[in-house]
């Protein structure tokens, strides 16, 4: 079932929801080469339990870490360990948090120092292919809709998206409905509706789409071995497009963009972002 959240329902996913973006950007500002995917896990659960909030991925079934670290060829999933990083790498940092009884998921490519043209063009068309997708969200929209955006904009650029992993309906519990793949045909699936709390969340690989999952039973990796990208936010849908719930940090400014994004949701947001950057 699908549930439209009410008003205070939708503030209490916006704080757990901002809490995991503020997290997730200290990490990101973290990276850098030397750093290990241990250091990432261990500084994130110290920040969710400074907020007196809970890790949403530890223990979901059997998963033993606060964030997912996933390097270069690994799509999602990867578990954080010694393993540190190398000036060149990408690193997909993917973070969930309960608070207060709801969650919040958001996720993120990070540059690793100095990385290679392919792998920078990668990491932009991934997160453009978000905000395509987030564009296609309003009350009245189908579900396919999303991923047909995210589709074609990545394969436009040359890159595939993971059929595997989709994003999802967030809530009381990480994983709710609907399902929201990043791929398929418009015009199909349940309608949108006013309330509606999904987390969108592309993963795209350089090379072909197909992955496969390592014998830790957890990192999923791209087949061909080519570079993986993921990033993710949480929305709710509003009558006109959406309410980001895990901005990044340039996306809180005030300024006519964020205007956009709060009355009219991302549809002229999400252009004017990217034309101008």
């Amino acid at each position: 079932m699908i549930v439209c959240r009410s008003a205070s329902e939708i503030e209490r996913l916006a704080r757990v929801n901002a809490l995991v973006a503020r997290v997730l950007a200290e990490l990101k500002a973290t990276v850098r080469p030397g750093v290990t995917t241990a250091d990432l896990d261990a500084l994130a659960e110290h920040r969710l339990k400074q907020a007196n909030a809970a890790p949403a991925f530890k223990g979901y079934h059997g998963y033993p870490a606060t964030i997912c670290a996933s390097i270069n060829e690994q799509v999602v999933h990867g578990i954080p360990s010694k393993r540190a990083l190398a000036n060149g790498d990408i690193i997909s940092i993917d973070m969930g948090a309960q608070l207060d009884g709801f969650f919040g998921d958001s996720a993120v490519t990070v540059a690793v120092g100095d990385i290679s043209d392919e792998a920078a063009r990668l990491l932009a068309i991934t997160e453009e292919s978000l905000y395509r997708g987030l564009a296609a969200v309003h009350a009245g929209a189908r579900v396919s809709d999303i991923g047909a955006a995210v589709q074609q904009h990545v394969e436009a650029h040359g890159f595939s998206v993971v059929r595997e992993f989709v994003g999802h309906g967030i809530g009381v519990k990480l994983h709710e409905e609907p399902q929201i793949p990043n791929y398929g045909t418009p015009g199909h699936g349940p309608r949108l509706a006013e309330g509606m709390v999904l987390a969108i969340e592309p993963m795209v690989n350089a090379g072909k789409p197909a992955v496969k999952v390592l014998g830790d039973g957890w990192t999923a990796v791209t087949k061909d071995g080519s570079l993986s990208a993921h990033f993710e936010h949480t929305v709710v849908v509003t009558r006109s497009g959406c309410r980001i719930l895990t901005p990044a940090q340039e996306e809180e400014e005030r300024s006519p963009k964020n205007e956009l994004l709060r009355t009219r949701g991302v549809h002229e947001a999400a252009v004017l972002r990217h034309l101008s950057s």
